[in-house]
């Protein structure tokens, strides 16, 4: 599946507000879709990369050998989902933000899941 395609899947999952593929190393967006006047993808994406870059330098510092399945940030009335991509796709994560009264946690988490599987960067 390409990116265009997966992004478009993440988008259909219900309660999505947008969803963007990054690179954590360089905090540049691969791709989005969705968004709004309160919710700027491109900035949303630099700052969960500095999310991501934390918790991978944790892992680390730990000397843990585990890895990230997904990272949840929890608003008021959004959920953020940051799924990092298997070491297959390099140093990128999908992000997803979804309405909290609308979206479904675990459908959301589940999909990107399947997405992961299937995405060819």
């Amino acid at each position: 599946m390409n990116i265009e395609t997966a992004l478009k899947e993440a988008m259909a999952v219900n309660g999505a507000i947008g969803v963007a593929l990054v690179d954590y190393e360089s905090g540049m967006s691969l791709g989005s879709l969705g968004g709004d006047k309160d919710l700027d993808l491109e900035v949303a994406a630099a700052g969960n990369t500095e999310v991501v870059r934390a918790k991978v330098r944790t892992l680390t510092t730990l000397a843990m050998n585990d890895s990230v399945e997904d990272i949840l940030i929890t608003l008021g009335s959004q959920y953020h989902l940051i799924r990092p991509l298997a070491r297959s796709h390099g140093s990128l994560f999908l992000y997803l933000a979804l309405d909290r009264v609308r979206g479904n946690l675990a459908l959301a988490r589940h999909e990107l899941k399947r997405i992961e599987g299937i995405l060819d960067v």
